[in-house]
């Protein structure tokens, strides 16, 4: 079956981004970006790979699914499809049509679209890029989390896993690879238990 990873850049008190969505606190620079960038080019939006001349093939993720917050910061980017070299899904009870013919809504229930689409063992895997209510959501179904943990505190914004409620019992991961970079991000990998 396909994996579903979520992917995110989070501060060390766990935010992905501020109440108003902006995630400018997060440094720019540093050796982490390449060194991440090559192993997973296709997590830069359609716009950065072409401005930065990448046109390799995808290599880990096919798939992107996003909420509507978080397809709504990349629309302020200027593109109503900002991962137009992979497929894409928005998840919104609000935007029932799709801004682009490349992406597909998902209106009712993520959890079983993602179900249907990790049973597709023609693909590569299932990025959910964001945001962090969507991630909550799915958690019951995420295989694993690749964390670029940032050397800073937020002290409020929108949650890694959203701001709701707690859950029934924990769920358990562990780490199957880190990496601290000179910059002071670490690139944590954990696989669900």
């Amino acid at each position: 079956m396909r994996k579903l990873t979520y992917y995110v850049a989070s501060t060390i008190d766990g935010f992905i981004a501020a109440e108003d969505g902006s995630v400018d606190f997060f440094p720019v620079g540093g050796d982490h970006g390449p060194a991440i960038t090559s192993q997973y080019p296709e997590t830069l939006p359609t716009k950065v790979r072409e401005a930065r001349g990448i046109d390799s093939p995808n290599i880990t993720f096919d798939t992107v699914l996003m909420g509507r917050k978080t397809h709504d910061f990349g629309v302020k980017t200027g593109t109503v499809s900002p991962y137009a070299h992979l497929r894409q899904f928005v998840v919104s009870t609000t935007m029932l049509e799709s801004p682009d013919p490349a992406i597909e809504m998902i209106n009712d229930d993520p959890l079983e679209r993602v179900r249907e689409l990790k049973k597709d063992r023609s693909g590569l895997g299932i990025w959910l890029c964001g945001g962090g209510e969507l991630a909550h959501h799915l958690l019951p179904e995420i295989d694993q989390i690749f964390l670029k943990l940032y050397p800073v505190v937020l002290g409020g914004g929108r949650g890694l896993f959203g701001n709701a409620g707690g859950l029934p019992e924990p769920v358990r991961f562990r780490v199957s690879t880190s990496r601290v970079f000179d910059d002071g991000v670490a690139f944590i990998k954990y696989v669900r238990r």
